[in-house]
């Protein structure tokens, strides 16, 4: 009940611009996804999945603010958003602390201290890299630096890595 109000008020947030609520909605899918995979308990991938949901929640304040959405300036403002938000929401303040936690450091890689933060890292790349249109190089880096599920790994490995960078998608021989 809690992520769907959660998907649902985030819709709105973004007052109609699609494209922000298509890439929290993929990153949310494949957080949802690498939780099941790694067998995470309900709890834990409530978690993960409502920090996914709402990662992005400081991009239009930024925007207004700086004139960028670059990811340190999320970084900086997206935590009190994140625990305004989820607090309206009935979100359990513990869990909502986390959140605003994960939200404030979705772009490190460094210090990574849970599943919960390594899922949310791992799916908002998923998403980016498309989004990006990342090379393949930087695909590879990524998958040996920073992915350390297996299912995160397995998805990656399945969308990026064993295909052509074309977007014919045929395998390549």
């Amino acid at each position: 009940m809690l992520i769907s109000r959660a998907v649902e008020q985030m819709t709105e947030f973004y007052m109609g611009n699609r494209r922000d609520v298509a890439h929290f909605l993929k990153v949310w899918a494949w957080a949802r996804t690498i939780a099941a995979g790694e067998g995470l308990s309900p709890d834990l991938a409530e978690t993960a999945e409502l920090a996914a949901i709402v990662h992005d929640i400081a991009i239009p304040l930024c925007r207004e603010k700086y004139g960028s959405a670059a990811g340190p300036l999320q970084e900086k403002e997206g935590p009190a958003l994140a625990l305004d938000f989820l607090g309206k929401l009935g979100c359990p303040p513990e869990k909502a602390g986390r959140i605003a936690y994960l939200v404030g450091r979705h772009h490190t890689y460094e210090g990574v201290d849970g599943i919960d933060w390594q899922i949310l890292l791992e799916a908002d790349f998923l998403v980016n890299a498309d989004e990006g249109n990342a090379s393949r190089e930087s695909v590879e880096t990524m998958f040996s630096s920073v992915y350390r599920t297996a299912t995160g790994k397995r998805l990656l490995s399945s969308v990026y890595l064993s295909r052509d960078s074309g977007e014919n998608g045929r395998p390549t021989v």
